[in-house]
């Protein structure tokens, strides 16, 4: 499975008027670390609510971790959509998901949204305004995505969609290997931004499986 080391965000797009489909027919793995910076947009009830992403994990279909690896099913069966459509999970019964689904129709390949950075923030969320999208379910619940947005398109009419990062100053990705797995945990396919205080979980400097670029 290829493995990119060499992220940047937002690299070699020019992008003005929202999320450009071709960007998203590559595999998750390619396409996870450019989503850095990439701003989720999120309208609940008249209100824009924009969370820049700053965590994301790959899977794709030779990954034994991935919900496609051995076959498609009536649970599964948005993560085989079309570029730029979403697939939405629960786990533990209580917590949703959010993936964006890449590469071709077809193939299982998706980009786990693991953090994201929210403003302005909604106002029925407790925790502290940089915790409040910390995590894939902590996002879910702040921006009120659960399973009747699985399989639509990134777009507007369904008040979710993506829009591509500003202007910003470089800023330095973390390379690692997955959270919470079983199977496939010595895939590097993790990235977030450094420094980021909604990042979910750092690991320490230490770590053998970390990787700066």
């Amino acid at each position: 499975m290829p493995i990119p080391t060499n992220a940047s965000i937002g690299r070699g797009f020019s992008i003005q008027n929202g999320l450009n489909r071709d960007f998203l027919c590559r595999p998750a793995s390619i396409v996870a670390p450019e989503l850095l910076g990439w701003r989720l947009c999120r309208r609940i009830e008249g209100e824009v609510y924009y969370a820049t992403i700053v965590e994301v994990e790959a899977y794709e279909a030779n990954d034994p971790a991935c919900h496609g690896y051995q076959k498609k099913t009536n649970r599964n069966g948005a993560i085989f959509g079309a570029p730029g459509s979403v697939y939405v999970y629960l786990i533990y019964g209580i917590y949703h998901c959010l993936n964006i689904v890449t590469d071709r129709e077809g193939i299982c390949s998706a980009v786990l949204v693991r953090a994201v950075e929210i403003t302005p923030i909604p106002p029925w969320c407790q925790d502290k305004p940089h915790r409040v999208g910390a995590g894939p379910g902590k996002l879910c619940r702040a921006l009120k995505i659960d399973r009747s947005l699985d399989g639509l398109f990134l777009t507007k009419d369904n008040d979710l969609w993506l829009e591509p990062p500003g202007r910003m100053k470089d800023k330095t990705i973390v390379q690692t290997t997955r959270i919470g797995l079983t199977k496939g945990v010595d895939i590097p396919w993790r990235w977030y931004i450094k420094d980021n205080r909604s990042v979910s979980r750092y690991r320490t400097p230490s770590s053998p499986q970390e990787n700066a670029t």
